[in-house]
Parts: structure tokens; C-alpha cells; sequence
């Protein structure tokens, strides 16, 4: 007999974890579902077997879930989640599933150039295996050649998900000599991220409630769907006296399981429901008055300026209840210190974005929660971050030798992007293409469906001189745009990056070798540098030493050697300084003085990045505006289009576009499906189940609906991904002027019987 991940016995033990999924899955295992694997998944059953260590990357880099797998005959037949105290465990269903990834026989497994020179969605490319030298001789050609004759700037580097290669290829860009490097955080954290820079100089999206957590605002975020292991967190969190409030247009798990107040406001008004708050807590004193006096440029500007928004205005523009907008601002003033979660994106999703984040950043501000235990830390842990290699790549870049900032081509379109991100802002890299600016892309783990108006996406790339692309699959919706795909290994059979929690560094070793050709993201990138003649720089293609560098430009004195020794984990000590109140001592700034990371080292509620960028002195404050398409900003087109269009949320199942093809993933949403309220279904004399048109002024797409009260009414929720039912054709091109950003939870659109 043997065994491999597709058999019962290894559904069972691997699936006993996830819950409702449990019954399901083990059914399918019994027959139920047709299930394709190659003969390389199997293992004899009898033959001994060893249990190795890595981290899961099916939602993208920064979880790093542990995974303890078991190993026979060279092939994975269980996984589980690592208990040996790896800090984020237990896995969630994606992470059960991902041998049906690693064993898929649909995986790239070799190089593949187009043979067919029509670049079209619905053409054929012809795709035709060749050899790594011919790959990378190729790509190297068509980056050098463009150099020579457009300048280095022509040549784009791109990375989507997984995020793990981020720091290899800003490194590669960086010695290249292109400014125009780009990666998915032009639509996913980096805005939430910029807001908090913006207000108390700290890129941050939150911090989980510790013990002395009296309160806790989640603004927007489901981890019970999208982050199992934070979501026990919290739990024990609410189990220990913390209280919650949970902002979320949605009924999700996480309001049912955790929310004492739950808010629920219009997608796009997120920023109007901060300013009311903002005006309660200053209205009844429910703020740290000496904080405030002290610590924030613009404090009283901002107390006028929310004068305004008082919780009656604030309910006719959010649909967020005044009283409960009263009790959560008393919660969040009385209830201190008090911990902020926020989401990656949902909140800066907006034609608003940047403002709508400085606008719930200065809620952490007023209570007083910023740096304090129990409250939101700055400079907690290492001198780096769950992007470890990003970081400690930035500290080595040629960036300002090469004067590379004065060639962006975004730093003209979003100035405040530019400031905060050495990364381009990728939205308009079409234009950039008409314009004749970019002529070459190398893209790793992109996708083309993630941006609003798809099509203007696919078609630059088909316009391009020469593009090329990494990733596990050959994705048509992208690559039928490109001329070379490369195959990449997946999370059990490469090192690179290594896992940082706090002072804890965990490094990776490969599981099991790569299937068929395929090699690591960052040998991928390091190989082709050497092809470029940067053979130094790029560690001579090997990970290790690329690795290796990374600790040794720390400077903390850690080595490989010293992470092999420690497979538990190496803890840094710390270093003993305080860690609450670090502004009024000295303990943030990089140059000593008291203060915070912003140009007037106060936490800003008059933006000095957005003055310095441009902004009149009027346009300082993080003020509220209406989402460009609105019931409220366009009357007329809401008369056709009624519903406010909400994308994007996360499903337990999928990540983005990816995991569609995994039959133990696929089989709990088969097609794309449409949430709507039953008032709103009933309206339109529609039932559950029924096929049904979303459609706008932009587009139109089908799918399957769903009448369920975990939405709002006047409001659709529709997972994205679906190449045959892109939600994202919906959404228009009215980018944030702040931060660049589409907005994908704001739009307008009507549903009909298809």
C-alpha cells in the first residue's frame, strides 16, 4: 500500500483541526470529489519517515504559520501545524491543503516561451519548454538592451504574492540601476501603513491586546476568516476582561465572537465614522488632554475641524447609528490603554484612502494609546520586520548613489507615495507604457485580475517590447501577455526568507528538493543578476549567502550557523531600554531627541509630508470626502446603480485569485457567489441560488447569489479572483490622490436576474 497526501488516513489526522471542514473533506477523500495526483505524491506506507520544519505561505509571506511535516521516501504525506512553540499556529485550511498545491499536476515545472506572437487572452501562446540558460540569457538580453538604449528606468520589476521575494529583487533593482520596481502593496497594506506614518511617524497596522489591554478597536479586519492563529489571540483577549470594538460593514465571526460594539458604516465612509468619534471624545473630555497638548502638531485645527461631525451628521453619511457611535467613543476614551488592529486594506480601498487612515489613526492619538503598555508599541522587537529581508536589503541599496529617486515616474502623480516608499506605485503603469517610458517588465507572483479595470492592465503588458514571469502556474489571464514564464519552487522546497516574531529569528530549510526545474524565488532573482554582470553583488546566485548577508548587515553578530543551532528559534536579547513613553526620552528618533519620526517629531494631525508634497495648508487635516461614486456625490448614477459595490473581503477558503483549482479548497465555494441582504433580494425578486448580474457603468460580470444578513442592506459583498467573473471590471480607475490607491469598497452597482 502507500500513502500519500490525497488518501483518507492523511485527510483525517490533517484535517482534524478545521472544524465544520472536517466531515466534508474526509468525504471527498472516501470517493466523493474527483481528485487528480501524480504518481509523485505517492510514498510507501511502510517505509520510515522523518518529520521536518517550514512555515506556510498559501495566504502570502507575513503569516508564517508554522508547519511540522512528515516526510517519506522523499515526498510529503501529512502536514500539521507546528507546536514546538512557533509563535502563529495552529494552520488554517489553506495551509491543511497546501500538498494538493505542492503535488498539483498543473504546476509550472519548467521555463516556457511563447511561440505564437499574438498577445491575447484568447490566443494560444504556444508555449514551448526551454532551458534555464536560454531563460535567463534572454531575459538578461532584453533588460540590458533596454538600458542601453531607454535608460535602466524602462526596465519594471514587479512582485505580487507570495511577498517573500520582495527584498531579492529590490536589491536586484537597486544594482540594476531602475527605480521602476513595484510590488502588490501598491493595492494592499502600504496605504494603512503610510497613514500611520503619516499622523505618529510609525508604519503600523496594529498590535494584538496583551494583558493590559482594557479595550480593543478592530477597525475592518476578520481574522477569524483570514488569520486563525490571531484570532485564538484575541479570544483568550476577550476571555480575559478586554473589551471590543469591531468596525465592519459585515456580521462576520469575528463581530459575533468578539464585538461588544459593532459598528457597521457605508463602505467608503470609514473616515467620516472616525471623525465622529474623534468629536465625542472631545466634546465629554474622553481624551489624554496632556498628550495631546504636547505631542500633536495641529491638535486644536482638528478639534475645530470635527466640530462638525457630530454623531447625528455622522449618521446620515455613515448609516452607523448615533448612539452607538456615543458608546463607542466612550469605550475607547474610558477603557485606556487600549489596543488598534486594522486591516491591510479594506480602510484604504477609497478614492479617500490616505485621509480616511490618518482619520482612525488619530483615534490611537486622542486616547493616549501610542506607546504605552497595553496600547499601540513603536520600535517593538528587531531592527526589522516580518519583511526581514526588504529591510536589511534597503540598508545595503544603491538607491541614493544612483540619484534614482529624481527618475521615478510616479513621484510626480502621487508625491506622498513617493516620499514614504522607495517602491513605484504600480496603478498607472499603463500610461507609463503609452508614454513610452516602460518597455521591459520582470514580474514575479503577478497577477493582472488584481487591478481595477483588468483589461487596461492585460493589454500594457501585451504592448510591452518583452515581458517575463515566475510563478507556481501558468495564470492565462497574465501570461498569455508574456513571452517567457519561469517555474518556481514553493514554500516546502526553498529556505528563503527567514520567520521574524519580536526578538525570535527561525530560519527555513527546504522540506523536500523542487519539483521538476523549478527554483526559489531568490535564486531566480540572484541568477538573473549574474546574468546582468552583477555577479558580486548577487552572492554569485546562492541563497545562503545572500541570507548570510542579510544578519551580518543587522549588525546584531548572528550568523546562519547560529540559526541552524537554534531550530527553536535564536532569541536577540533585548537591550534593556525602556519600552513605554519612548518619545519623551529620546527612544524612537534615530537621531536621540525626544519626539516621533515625523518632520516635526509630533504626531501630525497637519500632515507635513502633504505640505512639503504640495497641499495647501487647508488640505492638511485628514478630511472627510465623499467616495467619487456615491448615493451622495452622484445622485443621478445611483438612481441606476443603487447598491454600494463592496469587494475583496476575505473568504476562509481562498486567498485573492489563488487556490481556485485545490479540490479540497474548492469544493466550499465552486463558483463565484454575490452576497446580498433580503430586503435588498427580495426587492428584486430574487431567491438564493439564483444567477445574476452585477453590473455598473463600467462592466457587468454573473454570479451566483447569496441572501444572507451578514451584509448591509444597500450593499453587495463579492469575493474577487474569478477570472470568469472579475468583480474588478466593476471598479473604476479614481486613484487616492495620497497614496495611489483604486477604490475597490466604494463603487455603485445594481444586481438583476441574469
Amino acid at each position: 500500500m502507500s500513502e500519500n497526501v490525497f488518501s483518507g488516513t492523511v485527510s483525517r489526522r490533517s484535517f482534524l483541526k478545521a472544524g465544520a471542514f472536517t466531515a466534508a473533506v474526509v468525504a471527498l477523500a472516501n470517493g466523493g470529489y474527483e481528485l487528480r495526483w501524480p504518481e509523485e505524491a505517492f510514498a510507501d506506507q511502510d517505509s520510515p519517515e522523518e518529520v521536518r520544519y517550514t512555515y506556510c505561505d498559501m495566504c502570502n509571506q507575513v503569516p508564517k504559520c508554522g508547519i511540522k511535516a512528515t516526510v517519506k521516501e522523499g515526498k510529503i504525506v501529512r502536514v500539521e501545524a507546528r507546536k514546538d512553540g512557533w509563535p502563529n499556529t495552529p494552520i488554517c485550511s489553506k495551509g491543511l491543503a497546501s500538498l494538493q498545491e505542492l503535488y498539483d499536476p498543473h504546476r509550472l515545472l519548467y521555463p516556457m516561451k511563447r511561440t505564437n506572437p499574438t498577445k491575447s487572452r484568447d490566443e494560444d501562446p504556444g508555449w514551448e519548454r526551454i532551458g534555464w540558460d536560454e531563460a535567463y540569457d534572454t531575459i538578461a538580453q532584453h533588460m540590458l538592451d533596454a538600458k542601453e538604449k531607454y535608460g535602466a528606468e524602462s526596465v519594471m520589476l514587479y512582485c505580487g504574492d507570495p511577498k517573500e521575494p520582495r527584498g531579492a529583487i529590490n536589491r536586484l533593482a537597486n544594482l540594476f540601476g531602475t527605480p521602476t520596481n513595484s510590488n502588490e502593496s501598491s493595492c494592499c497594506m502600504m496605504a494603512a501603513q503610510m497613514g500611520a506614518a503619516m499622523v505618529f511617524g510609525e508604519r503600523s497596522v496594529g498590535a494584538d491586546p496583551t494583558e493590559a489591554s482594557k479595550s480593543c478597536l478592530i477597525w475592518s479586519l476578520n481574522p477569524a476568516w483570514s488569520m486563525a492563529y490571531r484570532f485564538g489571540n484575541l479570544l483568550r483577549a476577550k476571555d480575559n476582561g478586554t473589551k471590543f470594538i469591531v468596525v465592519d460593514p459585515r456580521i462576520t465571526p469575528t463581530v459575533e465572537s468578539l464585538a461588544d460594539i459593532h459598528l457597521q458604516p457605508r463602505p467608503g465612509t470609514d473616515g467620516a465614522l472616525a471623525l465622529g468619534i474623534a468629536h465625542v471624545m472631545l466634546r465629554d473630555g474622553l481624551y489624554d488632554a496632556a498628550f495631546c497638548e504636547e505631542w500633536v502638531l495641529g491638535f486644536e485645527e482638528f478639534r475645530a475641524y470635527v466640530q462638525d461631525f457630530t454623531p447625528e451628521k455622522v449618521e446620515e453619511i455613515t448609516w452607523v447609528p448615533a448612539d452607538k457611535i456615543e458608546a463607542a467613543a466612550q469605550m475607547w476614551g474610558q477603557e485606556t490603554p487600549g489596543a488598534f488592529i486594522t486591516s491591510a486594506a479594506p480602510t484604504v480601498h477609497g478614492s479617500n484612502a490616505g485621509n480616511t487612515q490618518r482619520a482612525i489613526c488619530s483615534l490611537v492619538a486622542l486616547a493616549g494609546n501610542l506607546d504605552v503598555t497595553g496600547g499601540l508599541p513603536i520600535n517593538a522587537g528587531l531592527p526589522f520586520t516580518a519583511f526581514a529581508d526588504t529591510m536589511a536589503f534597503e540598508r545595503v541599496d544603491l538607491y541614493g548613489k544612483g540619484g534614482l529617486q529624481a527618475k521615478r515616474f510616479d513621484a510626480e502623480d502621487f508625491p506622498v507615495w513617493a516620499y514614504f516608499n522607495k517602491n513605484m506605485q504600480a496603478n498607472r503603469f499603463p500610461e507609463y507604457i503609452d508614454e513610452g517610458k516602460i518597455k521591459v517588465m520582470m514580474m514575479w507572483g503577478g497577477n493582472a485580475m488584481m487591478w481595477p479595470q483588468s483589461d487596461v492592465y492585460q493589454k500594457a503588458i501585451g504592448k510591452l517590447e518583452f515581458s517575463a514571469a515566475a510563478d507556481y502556474y501558468i495564470r492565462p489571464w497574465t501570461h498569455n501577455f508574456m513571452d517567457i514564464v519561469l517555474p518556481v519552487a514553493m514554500c516546502y522546497e526553498r529556505m528563503a526568507p527567514f520567520a521574524v516574531f519580536g526578538r525570535k529569528i527561525y530560519l527555513r530549510e527546504p522540506v523536500v528538493p523542487p519539483a521538476g526545474e523549478a527554483r526559489e524565488d531568490y535564486q531566480i532573482v540572484f541568477e538573473l543578476g549574474c546574468r546582468l554582470g552583477l555577479e558580486e553583488d548577487c552572492f554569485g546566485g546562492s541563497v545562503e549567502a545572500a541570507l548570510e548577508n542579510i544578519l551580518q548587515t543587522t549588525g546584531l553578530g548572528i550568523t546562519m550557523q547560529d540559526l541552524r543551532d537554534h531550530p527553536e528559534g535564536y532569541v536577540v536579547p533585548s537591550d534593556g531600554k525602556p519600552t513605554d513613553r519612548k518619545y519623551a526620552t529620546g527612544g524612537i528618533r534615530s537621531d536621540g531627541q525626544p519626539g516621533f519620526n515625523t518632520p516635526s517629531g509630533k504626531v501630525e494631525f497637519l500632515c507635513q509630508v502633504m505640505k512639503e508634497c504640495g497641499w495647501p495648508d487647508d488640505e492638511l487635516l485628514p478630511r472627510y470626502k465623499e467616495p467619487v461614486y456615491s448615493p451622495v456625490s452622484t445622485p443621478d448614477l445611483a438612481k441606476d446603480y443603487p447598491l454600494v459595490l463592496n469587494t475583496g473581503s476575505r473568504v476562509p477558503m481562498y486567498t485573492h485569485s489563488k487556490l481556485r483549482d485545490c479540490p479540497w479548497l474548492n469544493q466550499f465555494m465552486p463558483e463565484p457567489i454575490v452576497r446580498l441582504h433580503p430586503r435588498d433580494a427580495e426587492e428584486r425578486g430574487l431567491q438564493e441560488g439564483d444567477m445574476v448580474r452585477v453590473f455598473n457603468q463600467l462592466g457587468e460580470v454573473s454570479a451566483k447569489l447569496e441572501v444572507t444578513n451578514l451584509v448591509l442592506p444597500g450593499v453587495i459583498d463579492m469575493f474577487h479572483g474569478w477570472e470568469d467573473a472579475n468583480v474588478n471590471k466593476l471598479v473604476s480607475r479614481d486613484f487616492d490622490p495620497v497614496t495611489g490607491y483604486p477604490p475597490y469598497k466604494e463603487g455603485l452597482c445594481q444586481v438583476e436576474r441574469a
